[in-house]
């Protein structure tokens, strides 16, 4: 009896020291890439030729994007999440997003008998009970839960079936906390943006990841928002099977498509040439259908995806985009919504004195010491809020000594922005992805002055120009 007690109290012994351990190997990995980066820039300025400094700069990131996928790769969990967050073609170092794009659908799969513990117990019934056919390889595995394939009992078509990874939750915590440390020691030392505020809300955002339950509700919300307010709806919403989901188990409708990442090697394996005019209009067609849907569900609803990295986009047939995985998702409270409706409008517009007043309906509280206050202002929001980038630019840098956030310091950034943030700067790295540069602010100016005339908010100038673009022909069929 005794080997089994001590091997209980080992296993034991070994969860309760896993968050320790945890912790450790990150702030081991993270000081090791953040000094890497602090040493070499007192190194770099000694190099006078810009083309070695250039040069220098490139290894350098090759460097640091090995240590950031290593430790993405050996945590997995929330990490997992930072690298796609991080690993963006308009934000990090071409040789970061090189090596971290591949972590979008690479988290380890748990094993299938403990999947199925899981399954079993959240569902009440066998696997072999409710399903004729269940494919125990997932079709992927992501950092809180895996999917896998299957068939119900009597039914001709196929469903996902969306498990939680045991024990997940309480290490994802653990890393969470970690990075709020970083973030407050970051933002009093090297970056002047309130980065703390920013990871409260991912923290509450995840947590409401671990309820599959709450998910089903927001997807069948927004899938009923989008189809209502459509003739077509602009992207497909699977949907969920009734009386087939609980807190850590979700069953929904299978969609087949291509996912967003392999578009290119799908055309050009069907003759299609990835560069050429056919392909192009493909991409146009799938970003207007994203961005249509985005700007209804923020500015028009409110209540959004808000998680829209390229592993949770697919590509159906016709160009047709469906939008996976409701775990985060967003309600804007009404003053924030018609904030960033009047945001929108002063980017669109080119206003910076527009700009500076949304930020402080927003609440969006800075300390600017330049010149041209209002100039950066509106350089800021645009940064910030905007898909476009500017004529030449393939990359922001949004850290480096000529941004404007280095201009101006955001003291205060109200958690609940950071959803809409977030979501415009994953579609500005899908549209850079694709080749496309575009303004999103533009496209969606016709719903912010919408959903700002309803409210009674728009000014004699603005009810005549939203007139022009047909609005209340389009309210009211006039």
């Amino acid at each position: 009896m005794l080997p089994l007690d001590l091997k209980e109290f080992q296993e034991k012994a070994s969860m309760h020291l896993r968050p320790w351990q945890r912790s450790f190997q990150f702030w081991v990995r993270a000081v090791d890439i953040y000094t890497g980066y602090k040493v070499f820039q007192v190194r770099v300025n000694f190099e006078k030729d810009a083309e070695k400094r250039e040069a220098m700069w490139e290894k350098q990131h090759e460097v640091a994007a090995d240590k950031i996928y290593n430790m993405c790769s050996d945590l997995g969990g929330f990490f997992l999440k930072v690298a796609q967050i991080i690993g963006k073609p308009d934000l990090a170092p071409a040789a970061w997003v090189r090596r971290l794009v591949t972590l979008c659908d690479q988290a380890p799969a748990t094993p299938f008998d403990a999947i199925k513990v899981v399954l079993e117990k959240e569902l009440g019934q066998g696997v072999d009970e409710l399903f004729d056919r269940f494919d125990t390889n997932p079709l992927g595995s992501a950092s809180i839960a895996q999917v896998h394939r299957a068939r119900l009992k009597g039914d001709k078509t196929d469903v996902v079936v969306k498990i939680q990874h045991p024990g997940v939750q309480d290490l994802m915590m653990t890393d969470i906390r970690n990075l709020q440390a970083f973030a407050l020691y970051m933002q009093k030392t090297d970056i002047k943006f309130d980065l703390y505020s920013v990871t409260k809300e991912m923290e509450k955002q995840i947590g409401y990841e671990f309820n599959f339950s709450r998910e089903a509700d927001a997807m069948e919300n927004i899938r009923r928002f989008l189809y209502e307010n459509n003739k077509k709806t602009p992207v497909i919403v699977p949907r969920v099977i009734r009386n087939m989901f609980t807190r850590r188990v979700l069953v929904m409708e299978y969609i087949d498509g291509i996912p967003i990442l392999k578009l290119g090697d799908e055309m050009a394996k069907r003759g299609i040439n990835p560069g050429g005019k056919v392909a192009a209009a493909a991409k146009q067609n799938i970003l207007k259908s994203l961005t249509l849907a985005y700007g209804q569900m923020i500015l028009r609803s409110g209540f959004f995806h808000a998680d829209p990295h390229p592993g949770n986009i697919l590509i159906c047939r016709g160009s047709e985009v469906a939008l996976l995985d409701y775990g985060q998702v967003k309600d804007l409270p009404e003053q924030l919504r018609l904030g960033y409706a009047s945001l929108v409008l002063a980017i669109a517009d080119n206003d910076p004195i527009k700009a500076s007043e949304s930020y402080r309906e927003l609440g969006i509280d800075t300390l600017s010491k330049c010149e041209d206050e209002q100039k950066e202002m509106l350089r800021l929001a645009q940064t910030m809020f905007d898909t476009k980038l500017p004529p030449g630019v393939t990359m922001l840098q949004p850290f480096s000594e000529e941004s404007s956030i280095k201009k101006i310091a955001v003291q205060a950034f109200p958690e609940e922005l950071f959803s809409v943030l977030r979501t415009v700067h994953l579609l500005r790295g899908l549209s850079v992805g694709l080749g496309i540069n575009y303004s999103c602010a533009e496209q969606w100016r016709p719903i912010a002055e919408e959903a700002l005339y309803l409210a009674g908010r728009l000014k004699d100038n603005d009810l005549k120009r939203a007139h022009r673009r047909g609005i209340f022909r389009r309210l009211f069929g006039r």
